[in-house]
C-alpha cells in the first residue's frame, strides 16, 4: 500500500508540475472565461440592457379601441414581469412567459395615434423604435390583422405585442361576457407532464419527467465523460511508453510490482484530470452565481434547485467506474508499443470504443428508452453514457440500474486482470510491437 500511495504521488506531482500541464490547463480556463462572457459582451457592445425604453407608435386607423386594448395589455404584462419572474412556481399568464428574456422593462407608447406615414418618417428620425399598424381583417375573420414594422430585429418586443394582441382578440370576441379572471385563466398555460405507464401500475421504476435542467445535466455529464476520458487515457498511454523508449521502465519493474505500478499510473493521473476538471467547475459555478447569468437562468425558467441529485451522483460513479474500466485498457496498450510515434495508431480501437459510447449516448438523449439504448446499458464499454442517459431523461428500473453496474464492475476487475498481464509482458518489449501469440505466450508464464 504504501508502494502504491507513492507511485500515485509521484505520477501526481510529475504531471502537475510540467509546462505543458500549465499552459494547457491555463488556456483552457481562459477559452472557458471568454466564452461564458461572450453573451455578456455581446449584449454590453450592443448598447442592449435591461433598462432599454422601447418606443412605439400605432396607427389604429378606424380600430382605435382595439389599440387602446392593446396599449393596455402590454403595460399590464411589463408591470406584472417582475413578480412573475420571482415567483415562478404560479404559472402566470401566457403573455409573461413570452416576455422571458426580453430584457424590456417597458413600452412608451406614442401619445396620439397617426398615420403610418408619419410614422414611418419617425423612425427614420430615431424618434420612434418601431409602430404597429392595423389593417382590414383576413377574409373570414373579424379582428384586424397587425403588422409591426421597425429596424430593429427584437424577437422579444415581438413576442410582447403578439402576446398583447392575443388578449385584447380574446376581449374583442368575447365582447364582455368574460370576467378578468376567466380572461386571466385563458391566457395561463397548461401543465403537461409525461408519467411512464409502470408508474401507473404502481411498480418502482423511476418517472422520466423531462425537465431542463436535467437535459442539460445529462448533456454536460456526457461531454466531461468524453473530454476526461480522452485526454487521461491518451496520458496514461502516452506516459508508460515514454517510460518503456527511455528504457527507465527496466528500473522501475524490479522495485515496483507491474501491479501497483498500473494502478498508482491510473489513479495518479485520474487525480490530474479530477484537477482540472475541479478548476473548470469553480469557473463554471462562479460564473453561475454573477448577476448576469442569474438573470439569464431566471428568463430561461432554469432553476440550480430543480437538478435531480440522483443523476448527479449516479453520473459521477458512472463517471469514475468508465474511467477505470478504459484506462486499464490504455494502460496494456500503452505497454504494448515501443515509440511513442506509434502510439495514435495503437490507441485507435480505444478512441472509436470511445466515440460509440459517446455518439449513442448523445444521439440517443430525444429517445432515451429505445431498445438500442436498453441494451448498450448493459454493454460495459458504453454503459457509462448510456445509463446515464436512461436515468436522467429515460425510465431506468433499480434492477436494470443494479444489474448495469454489477456488470461494469466486473469488467473491470475482468479487464484489469488482463490489462496487469498485458503490462507486465508488454513494457520489457522492445524493438517491434510484439503479436498477439507472443504476448500471450508470455502471459501465460506470468501469474498474479
Amino acid at each position: 500500500m504504501n508502494k502504491l500511495g507513492a507511485v500515485i504521488g509521484f505520477t501526481y506531482r510529475n504531471k502537475t508540475k510540467t509546462k505543458s500541464f500549465r499552459w494547457t490547463t491555463l488556456v483552457l480556463l481562459l477559452l472557458l472565461v471568454v466564452g461564458l462572457n461572450i453573451p455578456y459582451f455581446i449584449q454590453l457592445f450592443s448598447g442592449q440592457s435591461d433598462k432599454d425604453l422601447v418606443r412605439i407608435g400605432i396607427a389604429s386607423g378606424s380600430y382605435q379601441q382595439i389599440a387602446e386594448q392593446i396599449k393596455e395589455a402590454a403595460d399590464k404584462t411589463a408591470a406584472t414581469k417582475p413578480a412573475a419572474a420571482n415567483n415562478t412556481g404560479n404559472a402566470g399568464a401566457a403573455e409573461v412567459n413570452a416576455l422571458r428574456g426580453t430584457g424590456v422593462t417597458r413600452i412608451e407608447w406614442q401619445a396620439e395615434p397617426t398615420d403610418a406615414a408619419k410614422l414611418r418618417q419617425q423612425i427614420e428620425a430615431g424618434k420612434l423604435d418601431g409602430y404597429l399598424q392595423l389593417q382590414k381583417p383576413a377574409a373570414g375573420e373579424t379582428f384586424p390583422s397587425i403588422t409591426y414594422v421597425s429596424e430593429k430585429n427584437s424577437a422579444g418586443v415581438q413576442a410582447m405585442l403578439q402576446a398583447a394582441a392575443q388578449t385584447a382578440k380574446v376581449r374583442s370576441v368575447t365582447s364582455g361576457q368574460l370576467t378578468e379572471a376567466q380572461l386571466n385563466e385563458i391566457g395561463t398555460p397548461v401543465s403537461l407532464t409525461r408519467v411512464a405507464l409502470d408508474d401507473m401500475k404502481g411498480t418502482d421504476s423511476k418517472s422520466g419527467a423531462l425537465t431542463m435542467e436535467n437535459y442539460i445535466l445529462v448533456y454536460l455529464l456526457l461531454i466531461l465523460f468524453f473530454i476526461s476520458l480522452t485526454m487521461t487515457g491518451n496520458m496514461i498511454a502516452s506516459e508508460i511508453t515514454a517510460e518503456k523508449s527511455s528504457r527507465v521502465m527496466e528500473i522501475l519493474i524490479t522495485s515496483v510490482s507491474p501491479l501497483t505500478q498500473m494502478f498508482g499510473k491510473i489513479i495518479g493521473i485520474f487525480l490530474v484530470g479530477l484537477t482540472q476538471m475541479g478548476l473548470y467547475a469553480i469557473v463554471f459555478i462562479v460564473h453561475l452565481m454573477l448577476p448576469y447569468y442569474q438573470q439569464v437562468l431566471a428568463q430561461f425558467d432554469i432553476h440550480i434547485s430543480n437538478l435531480s441529485w440522483e443523476v448527479a451522483v449516479l453520473g459521477l460513479v458512472y463517471y469514475v467506474l468508465g474511467y477505470f474500466l478504459y484506462s486499464t485498457l490504455y494502460a496494456a496498450v500503452g505497454s504494448i508499443v515501443s515509440r511513442t510515434e506509434d502510439l495514435g495508431q495503437a490507441v485507435s480501437l480505444l478512441t472509436v470504443l470511445t466515440l460509440a459510447a459517446f455518439y449513442i449516448g448523445i444521439f440517443s438523449m430525444t429517445n432515451p428508452d429505445s431498445l438500442l439504448m436498453k441494451i448498450s446499458s448493459y454493454i460495459p464499454f458504453f454503459s457509462p453514457t448510456t445509463a446515464i442517459v436512461r436515468i436522467g431523461l429515460g425510465n431506468m428500473p433499480w434492477w436494470e440500474l443494479t444489474i448495469s453496474l454489477i456488470i461494469l464492475v466486473i469488467a473491470i476487475f475482468i479487464f484489469g486482470w488482463l490489462s496487469a498481464k498485458i503490462y507486465r509482458t508488454g513494457v520489457l518489449m522492445y524493438g517491434k510491437r510484439p503479436s498477439w501469440k507472443e504476448i500471450r505466450k508470455a502471459m501465460k508464464a506470468y501469474k498474479i
